[in-house]
């Protein structure tokens, strides 16, 4: 399959089942309430090593918020649902309770019921208050602007994580900017992050390692520098590869997101040094959601 000049693989990416949950931050203006979403979605890229995948879903207008101020909805993804409530609530005790004007509340009404702000009442040393307003329990907590409002509970849904693909390239810059194309047509999807800084990751790994102690490491076959000295996935003329991991609330989501994000990396064309589209695999041994490129851009 050729679009525009740029190659699709004939290969899928592979990705796995993980629990997910949505909570929106609002504040005073827009600005507080992406500053305390930005520290909450910190550290986030990758459950190797951060314990959860989380990022800002989107902005929400004053008039999509509970409490009708500006807001963001944040999305964090965990492999288990143990991780996910711990994530959760260290979070929002830590980033969204310290942040200035901040208010918590739940993203996802259904599924499980995970704690949000119910045990950082406790902050309150006695004198937090519960609120119970159409069925839904809310903590008073107060704080030295004021008060804290956040919701009690949140909705813990199954979730897929690890959907992805790679852009190969003439250039590093024309890689960027060929990501940085498909994230701004990717950010307008509902129910998916792209949990790497700016949406992009440069050093996609593989599982395993010469080194015991490590799960992962470099994917030397997309390694522009290692071309005769492994196995390698590289013509020649392809110098620089980076890649968009996607995790979403189904996999009907991932596949939304693939698709306009490619097709946005395809319409630069190889006019524009995009050389192919690829993805990451392990020969269906990580998990059991396929994302066959040439199936999605049909």
């Amino acid at each position: 399959m050729i679009i525009n000049g740029v190659t699709i693989d004939a290969t899928f990416a592979e990705a796995f089942p993980m629990k997910a949950t949505r909570a929106i931050i609002t504040a005073q203006n827009e600005k507080w309430a992406l500053i305390s979403a930005q520290a909450m979605t910190g550290f986030a890229t990758s459950v190797i090593a951060c314990g959860c995948e989380a990022g800002i879903e989107r902005v929400l207008d004053p008039s999509e918020t509970p409490d009708g101020r500006p807001g963001v909805a944040i999305l964090l993804f965990a492999m288990g649902g143990k991780s996910l409530a711990k994530q959760l609530e260290t979070r929002a005790g830590q980033c969204v309770l310290t942040s200035p004007t901040s208010a918590l509340f739940a993203g996802i009404d259904g599924g499980k019921r995970i704690p949000l702000g119910k045990n950082l009442r406790y902050f309150g040393d006695g004198f937090q208050v519960a609120k119970v307003i159409d069925g839904k329990r809310y903590w008073r907590i107060p704080v030295m602007d004021g008060e804290f409002l956040t919701e009690a509970t949140t909705g813990q849904l199954e979730a897929v994580g690890g959907g992805n693909f790679l852009v190969l390239a003439e250039s590093q810059p024309q890689a960027l900017a060929a990501c940085e194309a498909a994230i701004a047509e990717m950010r307008k999807i509902a129910n998916v992050i792209m949990p790497f800084p700016g949406g992009v990751v440069r050093s996609g790994s593989k599982v395993g390692s010469k080194y015991a102690a490590l799960s992962a490491s470099s994917n030397d076959s997309f390694c522009p520098t290692l071309k005769g000295m492994c196995n390698s996935e590289l013509s020649m003329e392809v110098e620089s590869v980076m890649e968009i991991v996607i995790d979403g609330l189904s996999k009907e989501d991932i596949d939304q997101a693939m698709r306009v994000g490619i097709q946005a990396v395809c319409d630069l064309g190889a006019e524009n040094g995009i050389r192919r589209i690829s993805a990451g695999n392990y020969g269906g041994k990580l998990g059991p959601f396929h994302f066959h490129l040439q199936e999605i851009m049909a």
